[in-house]
């Protein structure tokens, strides 16, 4: 068979694939007579009353000279490790807000961050392909440079994100601009899995997060350039479980619903959406409607530890809360006293749901407390 039979042949396959796809789509859409916003109101559900007061700036994080762009909290809650352009991961103390490490990157491009789940090590990847591992016990160089304890190396390019496996202080799943995910052996520094790259079922462009299900840990998603979310199991790492689609844009940000059945997506085309891992059915798009028509991208998202509420961070310096049962904006934090200037570019919630960090392009982190009987939203 010539070359260009195989073409041939490959657009007629092609264009089939495409068009069963979108036959899917639309018996899919024809099988969802409501969202959760839809079905709420018809149970006479409310949204959440949400006030300024509720979610106050209680102090903020000062110390990056450049771009925040990746934090994350220890289980124990108190800490924060954050990443910035300025080539630096700080370690913070979120109670009195002092550093209690900078730690000076072989690389000044890291795009992301981590905590071990006992919070002794932090990870950070970036445009150097590479994730680099730090024992905070460690001690430092006569430059007060505290060394890098593993080198992760296998991707062919950037480390966009990050996370160890729960409970589990020797794996962890990066995400990287070579389409695939890896789950890594830190011990031994080796590669476990590799998820996508030359498997049909993997992500066609960059992938940009992912986020591990808490109850499930072999189960983990992941967003990318390519539109999708694609869902995966990490003992079955030559196709994807599940994709999902539905965005128009590269998917930022992803991360799993308390429940571990279903999972948040931000994207560049504005919208969040909720998808169920179960039946790979989108259950609700938040979007918010601008005066200028023009669309803000979703950069970041965490929910609250109950999932009423989910928080996102946008480019524009908006962090809305979304009040998740009634895909209503309950609050908008770049409109409050003390609010962000720029991008808010990552954000997190503590262990115990009781504070949610912000990190943006303003080059500071910001700690903002639940009041009274919010603590438990």
């Amino acid at each position: 068979m010539s070359v260009a039979e195989l073409k041939e042949r490959h657009m007629a396959t092609t264009e089939t694939v495409n068009a069963l796809r979108e036959r899917l789509k639309q018996k899919r859409q024809s099988l969802l007579d409501t969202d959760v916003a839809g079905y709420a109101r018809s149970q006479g559900k409310s949204a959440v009353s949400f006030g300024p007061t509720d979610l106050v700036c209680c102090r903020t994080l000062q110390g990056h000279s450049g771009k925040v762009y990746s934090l994350d909290w220890t289980s124990e809650k108190n800490r924060i490790v954050s990443a910035s352009q300025d080539g630096r991961l700080i370690v913070w103390n979120a109670l009195t807000s002092q550093k209690t490490h900078a730690i000076k990157l072989p690389c000044a491009w890291v795009m992301t961050c981590a905590f071990s789940p006992t919070g002794q090590s932090v990870a950070c990847g970036g445009l150097d392909s590479l994730c680099s591992i730090f024992n905070l016990n460690s001690p430092t160089d006569r430059d007060g440079t505290l060394p890098v304890s593993r080198v992760l190396s296998g991707h062919k390019g950037y480390v966009s994100s990050c996370q160890y496996v729960p409970d589990e202080e020797t794996h962890l799943i990066t995400s990287s601009g070579d389409q695939t995910c890896v789950l890594w052996d830190i011990t031994t520094g080796l590669r476990t899995s590799v998820f996508g790259g030359e498997f049909q079922s993997g992500h066609t462009a960059d992938v940009l997060s992912v986020s591990i299900n808490a109850s499930s840990s072999r189960l983990f998603v992941s967003g990318s350039c390519d539109g999708t979310a694609r869902l995966w199991d990490t003992r079955v790492a030559s196709r994807a479980v599940r994709t999902f689609h539905g965005h128009e844009g590269d998917v930022n940000a992803v991360k799993f619903f308390p429940d571990g059945n279903r999972f948040g997506t931000g994207s560049d085309d504005g919208t969040c959406r909720l998808f169920d891992i179960r039946t790979g059915h989108e259950l609700q798009v938040y979007f918010q409607q601008h005066a200028d028509n023009e669309v803000p991208h979703v950069i970041s998202i965490a929910f609250s530890i109950s999932g009423r509420l989910l928080f996102a961070g946008y480019t524009n310096g908006d962090c809305y809360v979304w009040d998740t049962l009634l895909a209503k904006v309950v609050l908008n934090l770049g409109s409050v006293q003390d609010s962000h200037t720029g991008r808010v570019s990552c954000l997190g919630l503590s262990a115990d749901g009781s504070a949610l960090c912000t990190g943006s392009w303003d080059e500071n982190l910001k700690i903002w407390a639940f009041g009274g009987h919010r603590r438990v939203i």
